[in-house]
This record gives C-alpha cells, structure tokens and sequence, in this order.
C-alpha cells in the first residue's frame, strides 16, 4: 500500500513540475499601463498581434543627426572630394562636411525597454534600463494610431484591448514566471527555408498568429477549416498556393484560400535569442516544425545596452580602437542592423554581433558571437550606401572611415 501511494505522490510530483513548465511566463512582456483616463492596468502584454516576448522587436523610425560631430575635430581615414554625378552632371560632392539628415528605420528588443510614453498620435518616448531616452515615430505598425492592437491581460480585470490612443505610459517590470496566459504558450520552433538553411527561436505566424491558442484558417476541399496551433505539428510548403498541415495526432490537412497558406502570408518571424529576428517570405519559405518552447529569457537578461566598441580595420591595414558609430547611426549594442540573406530578412542586434567584413560594395559577412555567419546585402548597414563608420579613441579624437576604405570591424564584448 505504501509503495503505491508512493507512485501516486511521484506522479502528482510530475504532472505538477509539467504544469508549472508549462506555465513559465518569464520569457512574456510584462508591465503597468496607465491610460489616459488615469486608469492602471498591470499584466502580461501583446503588442501589435505580433510581438509578446522580451526578445522580440520594438520597430520604428528615429531622427537622424545632420552631421556626426564637428568636423573640426574629426580627422577622415581618406580627406578626399569625390562626386555624385547623374547623366554626366554632378549633383553632389562628398567630403569630410558631407551632412546627411532625415530619419532611419531602427528598433530595439522588448527587454531593453523600461518605459513607453506616449507623445503623439505617430510618436512615442522610449527609456531604456541604461536611462537613455530614445524617441521613435512611425515607420512601424508598432508606434502610432496605425498599432493593430494592444491586450493586456491584467490580474483583475482579466483580457483587455486598448488602442494607441488609450494610453498615455507603459511601465515594464520582471515578469511572474508561475502567470498563466488566456492567449496560451508563445508559439517556438524550428523554421526551414527552401536552400536548406534552418533558424529557431519564438514564432510568428503571418505575422499576426503568436499563441497556442491562435487559430490557422484554410481550406480544405471547399470547406473552412479553422485550427489552433497548439494542435498543429508542423506545416511544409506545398505550392504557391497552398500548405499541407500535419497535426499533433498525425492527420494531414492540405489546406488552400487564405493568407496563412499562400504566397499572400505575410512572412514567418522567427526571434532568435542569440541573433535577433529573420522574416522568411513564402517563396523561401520550406517547412516549420513546432517543438517544446524552452525556458523564455528573462526581463532582467537584458541591460538596456551600452555604448559599441570594437576596432576597425581598413583596406590598407590600419586600425583604429574606441567607441563606435556604425553608419553615422548605430551607437549602442541595442540598435539594429538589418539585411537580407538570399531572401532572408534580418534585423541583428548589434551586441549580439561579433565582426563585419566587407564582402564586396554591396555585401557583407556578418558574424555572431555563437559563430554563425551571413551574408547580408540590401541595406546601408551592410553595402555602398553605408554613411561611415566613426571612431573616438581613448585620447578623444575621432576618425571617419568610408565604405571604400574599410575592411572589417571587431566588437568587444563586455
């Protein structure tokens, strides 16, 4: 007798430790949200139907400084005069007071965040941990009136939707890793695109299905089919226009006729905690596999960044130690650099970064710090159109190098 109730209090011990697996919130966007009416609301937070974990990606677009520094002070690798001509006719002359101005796309993880206030209908004020404030404007559907919208599943009230326009501060804390969410586990696993390469981390589906509890739609011999992820095993690519649906108890479906089976999907988002997040588009896209989500990684994992630091080799050999501005734009290890790998997106977080070397004037290698490398193009972060890169030394003084004469930079990390 007592060795069976033994077995009983092991396997209450089990399903107990599974519940408790089960229910890990730790990796889930957690915070305070005061409204404008002076109403707070306080648990865990979906942003835009797409983003729901501290690793993904806040997006939007920040001011650019006209000039970085005074030239005055600034010494160029090479001080030379070159031009821009169109047809014959030159539009342009660059130099060592070349000026560029406007804005640029940037974002930074979730878990960097320590406060969002809203300025404008297109506007918000970011603070990080480190205290730096940041102030982005559209660019995204993650600032502004144009946020798809935004749940809270706050301890009293229970679920709760408010748009851009209810809210007047967001305050993110730690999570409570025992809360349990009504939208079910955050979607994980491994995604394989059509040259064989495999990315895995957090999912977003169509960029828009995030939870368990999220439904895929489609059809299946002229019928709707409506099925929730958490019965979905994996889903392959069939055609352009359809995708066959295994499910955790080995049925097949090949369903057809809306956006999360076709060429019309949105994109398959895929935050990966060592890298940053890749969009895989249909035409790459292969097959996705769910697996068991792991631990989430935790508010506190994340620093709110700190200033880049590295050095930069050019072509010729010389180098140059100290802070660094990637682009005349990126400053710190929390911004965001961004290209495409054979129809690849990715946005990498730049302290998650271990080198950059020019491939060629419209590449370059990328490398991470768990030793992964891409091959990026399409982006100023990552070909000719780069604005420079600039360097302040220990004793103050501050070097450009250009595009044409760079060869790689090194980061340090701390």
């Amino acid at each position: 007798m007592q060795y069976v109730k033994l077995i009983g209090v092991v396997a209450t011990a089990v399903i107990l430790f599974a519940l408790s697996a089960l229910a890990d919130s730790s990796g889930r966007i957690y915070g305070k949200i005061t409204t404008v009416d002076g109403e707070v609301l306080q648990g865990l937070i979906r942003w835009d139907k797409n983003e729901g974990n501290w690793v993904d990606i806040f997006n939007g677009n920040k001011e650019l400084r006209t000039k970085h520094g005074d030239k005055r002070d600034r010494k160029k690798y090479r001080d030379q005069e070159r031009s821009i001509e169109l047809f014959g006719i030159t539009i342009a002359r660059t130099g060592s007071s070349w000026s560029w101005s406007g804005s640029a796309q940037s974002g930074m993880r979730f878990g960097h965040l320590r406060s969002l206030e809203v300025i404008d209908d297109d506007a918000a004020l970011l603070t990080l941990k480190s205290g730096e404030e940041v102030e982005l404007e559209g660019g995204s559907t993650d600032v502004g009136d144009g946020v798809r919208e935004i749940i809270i599943e706050d301890k009293a009230e229970g679920e709760i939707e408010l748009e851009w326009e209810d809210i007047e501060r967001i305050d993110f804390m730690e999570t409570d890793p025992d809360l349990v969410s009504n939208l079910g586990q955050r979607l994980y696993g491994t995604i394989t695109v059509r040259r064989g390469d495999q990315y895995t981390g957090f999912v977003c589906w169509d960029m828009d299905e995030l939870f368990s509890r999220d439904i895929l739609d489609g059809n299946q011999k002229g019928r709707r089919r409506k099925v929730k992820f958490a019965k979905i095993k994996s889903i392959e690519r069939y055609s352009s226009s359809a995708a066959t649906v295994t499910l955790v108890n080995g049925d097949e479906l090949l369903l057809r006729g809306t956006n999360d089976v076709d060429d019309s999907n949105n994109g398959i988002a895929v935050s990966d905690p060592g890298l940053g997040q890749v969009v895989v588009g249909w035409d790459e896209f292969d097959r996705l596999d769910f697996t068991d989500i792991p631990q989430g990684i935790p508010y506190g994992e994340f620093d709110g960044g700190r200033p880049l630091e590295g050095t930069v080799f050019t072509e010729d050999g010389d180098s140059y130690q100290g802070r660094i501005c990637w682009d005349n734009d990126e400053e710190f290890t929390w911004e965001i650099l961004d290209g495409n790998y054979h129809d690849v997106e990715f946005d990498i977080e730049f302290g998650l970064i271990k080198e950059i070397k020019k491939k060629s004037y419209r590449s370059s290698i990328v490398t991470v710090w768990d030793g992964r490398s891409f091959r990026l193009r399409g982006s100023n972060d990552v070909d000719e159109d780069n604005k420079g890169i600039f360097i302040t030394t220990a004793d103050g003084n501050e070097t450009e190098v250009d595009w044409e004469d760079f060869d790689r930079v090194e980061f340090v990390r701390k």
